[in-house]
This record gives C-alpha cells, sequence and structure tokens, in this order.
C-alpha cells in the first residue's frame, strides 16, 4: 500500500515575519485626501493600475470635490475626465450612481460596513475590503489578482475563487496586521512575483515559497 503524501501546512509565520523586517512601511498607492476619494479611486483602479488612476483623479476631484458634487453630475460629463481608465463608460455611471446612493440612503457619508458598502453600485467585495481595511483598519483582506496569485505561488491557499483565498488568509493571519498583510502581499504581486516572469532571485521568500520550490 502507498503512503499518503503528508499535507505541507501554510508557512504563514515566517512569510510574515519576513514582510514585517523587510517591508514595514507598506500601505495604498492610491492618493486620496477622504473615504470619498477613496472609494472612487479604488472604483477607478479595477483592472487598472493604481499609477493611471493617481493621474486621473486630481481633475475628477477639482470638478467633483464631494460625494454630493459626483451625485448631481451624469456620466456622460465624468465619462469625459476618466476615459483614459479602463471601461471608462461603466466606471463613469457605477460612480455617479454610487454618489447618488451614498447621498440618499446614507446621509452622504460613506458606509463603514462592509455589506453596506456592497450594495453601492460598482463596489464589491474587493473593493468594500480595502476600503474599510485602508480607512478603518478592518481585520479583513482585499483579495485581486495579485493576492490570488501570490497567496497561491506562496502555498498559503489553493482556493479557488477570491472568497476562498480571502478565507483562508484570514485564518492563517492574526486580525491585527491584516489591514498591513494585505499590502504586503498585493505589493509584492505588483513588484516582485509578477505574473509573467516572477523575480525569484530578487525575492527574499524563495525559502518558502511552493512555486519556487516546484520550478526548480
Amino acid at each position: 500500500m502507498t503512503a499518503r503524501k503528508k499535507k505541507t501546512e501554510p508557512a504563514f509565520a515566517p512569510i510574515l515575519d519576513w514582510f514585517a523586517v523587510n517591508r514595514p512601511l507598506a500601505a495604498s498607492e492610491l492618493q486620496f485626501l477622504s473615504p470619498y476619494q477613496l472609494i472612487v479611486a479604488v472604483i477607478l483602479s479595477a483592472q487598472c493600475t493604481d499609477k493611471r488612476v493617481n493621474l486621473t483623479t486630481p481633475a475628477l476631484f477639482a470638478r467633483y470635490p464631494d460625494i454630493a458634487a459626483l451625485a448631481a453630475a451624469t456620466p456622460e460629463e465624468v465619462y469625459t475626465l476618466i476615459k483614459s481608465i479602463s471601461y471608462p463608460n461603466s466606471k463613469a455611471k457605477h460612480l455617479v450612481e454610487m454618489a447618488r446612493k451614498v447621498v440618499s440612503d446614507y446621509g452622504g457619508e460613506v458606509p463603514r460596513d462592509i455589506d453596506a458598502l456592497m450594495t453601492l453600485p460598482g463596489v464589491g467585495r474587493k473593493t468594500a475590503n480595502v476600503v474599510t481595511s485602508v480607512l478603518y483598519d478592518a481585520p479583513v483582506i482585499a483579495v485581486d489578482t495579485h493576492v490570488f496569485r501570490v497567496a497561491h505561488r506562496l502555498g498559503l491557499s489553493d482556493g479557488r475563487t477570491p472568497l476562498a483565498v480571502e478565507r483562508d488568509l484570514e485564518a492563517g493571519i492574526p486580525a491585527d496586521i491584516r489591514p498591513k498583510a494585505h499590502h504586503w502581499l498585493i505589493l509584492h504581486g505588483r513588484y516582485v512575483c509578477t505574473a509573467r516572469a516572477p523575480k525569484c532571485t530578487e525575492c527574499g521568500l524563495t525559502p518558502y515559497c511552493r512555486h519556487y520550490a516546484e520550478a526548480r
């Protein structure tokens, strides 16, 4: 009878320790000054780089300085200011509808609750998690394509959906460091553990990385 191979437990502790020592100042690269500006920036960042969003939002916020101003706009007007962003038509529509719902249902204040945030047009679970994590240090992990990829390569999750990966990461990462860990994983995926040609020779996590071990 062939012995079954023992499943390797995810190496959360050494990976988190490495990030804490080597990436202590990780934070969102989106530029914002208020909850209103952050939720707009996060909606715009879907399938778009933070760099492009940061180039686009100054003119948008100058034209619509608060959520009431955005709620009074039309999607066509917003489109002219965000047309360099991916999917500008749908995002312009979502931004205006989001602003109108925040004004009508939440008194003009971006809600702090994830479930409430997810009732807003253009706001899915990832966006809601980002907003609450960045603004309020909520103990959640937002799973975008970078986090999904890095979690799999490091062996922290085998989940097949973003929600499954989110649950695995939240089970393995202490609540008090999840907001920072979210940025650790995103930035690592953005600059080191890239989708194509990951920079393994520059990565300090290779001793714990499943992808690196399997590729050798």
